[in-house]
């Protein structure tokens, strides 16, 4: 999407409208997922993720979870730089916990 603005292919107004509604839906999941491993223990999934949490919850508490259509144009090196911060996280999640998981299988 930021590659679509950045080209003039897409109007930020419409960006924005189709990237608000996932912002809180995707922190929201985060933090029941980070619970999770909280309460079952997994300390290790739990302290991976816990930054994203903080990182998330403070994007929330100070009301800087949204895009802003007049302002994306200023802010778009950090979104996109934020963007990929978050795809590697989560690549980084997938594979440890397809690792965990395959390990939790072959021990049993």
């Amino acid at each position: 999407m930021y590659s679509d603005l950045e080209s003039d292919y897409v109007n930020p107004v419409e960006m924005c409208n189709k990237l608000n509604p996932f912002v809180i839906p995707e922190a929201i999941l985060h933090g029941f997922l980070t619970v999770l491993f909280l309460l079952s223990g997994q300390w290790v999934a739990f302290a991976i993720n816990a930054p994203l949490l903080v990182w998330n919850l403070r994007k929330v508490i100070t009301e800087q979870y949204t895009f802003d259509a007049t302002e994306i144009f200023r802010s778009l090196p950090d979104h996109k730089k934020e963007a990929f911060a978050r795809l590697g996280f989560y690549l980084l999640c997938f594979f440890f916990y397809l690792y965990r998981m395959i390990l939790a299988l072959i021990t049993e």
